[in-house]
């Protein structure tokens, strides 16, 4: 199975949704793994240290905050981070993950004199906005960009790792798809230019 497909396996182990509800089309393979899975929503995970996930947590919340919707928190996103960088980066991509998140603890002594724990939500936005910035040049930011963080020919810095982790955790979370995306769980026939008035949201499910 290709990581990618396992990613989408775990998502839906971990989010608690259906394949529809995520938009997601599995293929025979998948169907059969996610048959006999374990059950990662129970998984315990032990990579990250207290600090470490209390940071990944407030930092997944200020790049998917709760609004008038729910956050990254409330989704599930920290657990779904910690046990992609577990189970699914490969050696290279982990050693980029954890090396950015090593790093943060001397980021913020440097900057505020203090550690993580003590930092309030707009100094993590503001070490979010720091480290995109050193990043800006990196071939994630480019317009229409669809190799991601995590191809086989480049690995992208922390920063991305962690903003496309966070993305595609929340809108694979049961949060995302049912209280963020619009469900719809009925089959209809597919229409591929359906217009999209002000403020309304994508569907969560593929039309088939």
């Amino acid at each position: 199975m290709k990581r990618r497909d396992f990613l989408e396996c775990v998502a839906l182990l971990v989010g608690g949704v259906t394949a529809s509800q995520a938009g997601f089309a599995l293929t025979s393979e998948q169907q059969v793994y996610l048959a006999t899975a374990p059950n990662f929503i129970d998984k315990g995970v032990s990579l990250f240290s207290e600090e470490q996930r209390f940071i990944v947590a407030e930092m997944a919340e200020q790049i998917m905050p709760e609004t008038d919707t729910p956050g990254a928190k409330q989704a599930g996103v920290p657990k779904f981070i910690e046990l992609m960088v577990t189970e699914w980066l490969n050696d290279e991509e982990r050693k980029i993950f954890m090396k950015g998140l090593e790093a943060l603890p001397s980021i913020a002594e440097n900057r505020y004199g203090k550690g993580l724990k003590s930092l309030n939500e707009q100094q993590v936005l503001e070490i979010l906005e720091a480290l995109e910035e050193d990043a800006s040049g990196d071939p994630w930011f480019s317009l229409a960009n669809l190799s991601g963080a995590f191809g086989d020919e480049y690995k992208s810095p922390f920063i991305c790792q962690l903003k496309e982790l966070t993305i595609y955790g929340f809108f694979t979370s049961e949060v995302g798809s049912k209280k963020v995306l619009r469900y719809n769980p009925m089959p209809m026939k597919f229409e591929g230019d359906i217009p999209l008035v002000p403020n309304e949201s994508a569907w969560a499910g593929k039309m088939i």
